[in-house]
């Protein structure tokens, strides 16, 4: 009555997220789909049906679309359900996507409920979340769904409401994945003077120059803890500003290219000729320790023995490294060479140049799980999507 378990699709880990490092690495982030996917239905038709003579009602399900660990199209959803008497105890959950036109099976997810049905509060909502990866190409999906307990299903109560095989009618899923949006554009002015790299934002520069929000580098949301970036430039060198709110400023790594990108650390990723394959990752942490290296194509053949020529500076509002306390934030400003980056089209640049680029910060809030900050979002769980870098537009 049930599909094998062998045909298990159901992702409980979530719509992931970082840096150098993956965000999927470690522990996972709750399940959640990119804000750039709105719910296709967060009810049915079907609400408001119930199972085994009115002992669970259907309150509806909503779905999200996103993309999974791997880059993969996925449907995020949160199914929720009402007890209205005492349960009796092994019913499983059982969610199979078909084609919306012929019935054909696409995907399903058998799977235990958030919580044994006889501990379900009477009277009280439940919810139920999963996700399940959709294949390439699938065709517009109907959500079939109900309870099952060894080859036996829980009669629907009402027969417009299921499908002939005791399969409550969910909501039905649009083909195809949904567009991520647009990158986005910084235009970056040239400084008459250029700042003082000493940590603190005060320079005429920065104060004329566009800020940056950074936002959840996973689905675009806001962040816990505010980042701000800024840029301007010179005949000689690009200069970064990042001012980071963290009530917990840490790190412990202090020799160059130790791998930073594992804590608290701000980062940049430029593509100079915009040609999605080379580009230059420079990262500097809250000790002021820097991490820089060159990728001839994605993910491939690092190279630390390159140096960026980077100049750095760090101001701490706060006490390093002291968990005890409650700091503000800190800064970071830093001077990149434009004659050490690679593949530079103009050298100096030209007014109207247009690379790629990304600015990063992952931040630690509890020492272990990363939650990762980008200016333009990835929808993956990779610093390193490419794809997914914003344009850099040199202005006057």
């Amino acid at each position: 009555m049930r599909a094998p378990r062998s045909a298990l699709l159901l992702v409980c880990l979530g719509l992931l997220a970082s840096a150098c490092r993956d965000e999927q690495a470690g522990p996972r982030p709750r399940a959640r789909a990119p804000a750039s996917a709105p719910a296709e239905g967060a009810t049915t038709g079907a609400t408001g049906g119930t199972w085994g003579g009115g002992a669970i009602k259907y309150l509806g399900t909503r779905v999200e679309r996103g993309r999974d660990e791997r880059g993969q199209d996925a449907v995020r959803l949160t199914h929720r359900f009402e007890a209205t008497r005492s349960l009796p105890p092994g019913w499983q959950i059982f969610v199979h996507l078909v084609d919306a036109r012929t019935g054909q099976m696409v995907a399903n997810g058998d799977h235990p409920p958030p919580a044994p049905l006889e501990q379900w509060p009477v009277g009280q909502p439940v919810q139920d979340v999963q996700i399940i990866p959709i294949p390439p190409g699938a065709p517009e999906m109907q959500v079939l769904l109900g309870f099952w307990h060894d080859d036996q299903r829980l009669p629907v109560d009402q027969a417009a409401a299921q499908d002939g095989q005791q399969r409550m009618r969910g909501p039905v899923i649009g083909s195809g994945p949904p567009a991520p949006p647009p990158v986005p554009e910084a235009h970056v002015r040239r400084a008459a003077r250029a700042p003082k790299i000493d940590g603190v934002l005060d320079d005429e520069a920065w104060k004329s120059a566009t800020p940056l929000t950074l936002v959840d580098s996973l689905d675009g949301r806001p962040t816990q803890f505010r980042t701000t970036a800024r840029m301007v430039w010179d005949d000689e060198a690009l200069y970064v500003a990042f001012d980071c709110e963290d009530p917990d400023v840490w790190g412990t790594f202090k020799n160059r290219d130790d791998p930073l990108y594992t804590q608290e650390v701000v980062e940049i990723f430029i593509d100079a000729d915009a040609d999605g394959r080379t580009y230059d990752e420079i990262e500097v942490s809250p000790h002021n320790v820097v991490f820089d290296a060159y990728f001839p194509a994605r993910r491939q053949g690092m190279d630390t023995s390159w140096d960026s020529g980077l100049q750095s500076a760090v101001k701490v509002n706060g006490t390093l490294d002291d968990a005890n306390d409650r700091d503000q934030g800190w800064t970071v400003e830093m001077r990149i060479p434009f004659a050490r980056l690679h593949a530079v089209p103009h050298l100096p640049p030209k007014v109207g140049d247009r690379w790629r680029f990304n600015l990063y910060r992952l931040e630690l809030p509890d020492r272990k799980n990363a939650q990762g900050q980008a200016f333009s979002p990835l929808f993956v769980g990779d610093f390193h999507a490419v794809d997914r870098f914003a344009w850099l537009v040199f202005d006057r």
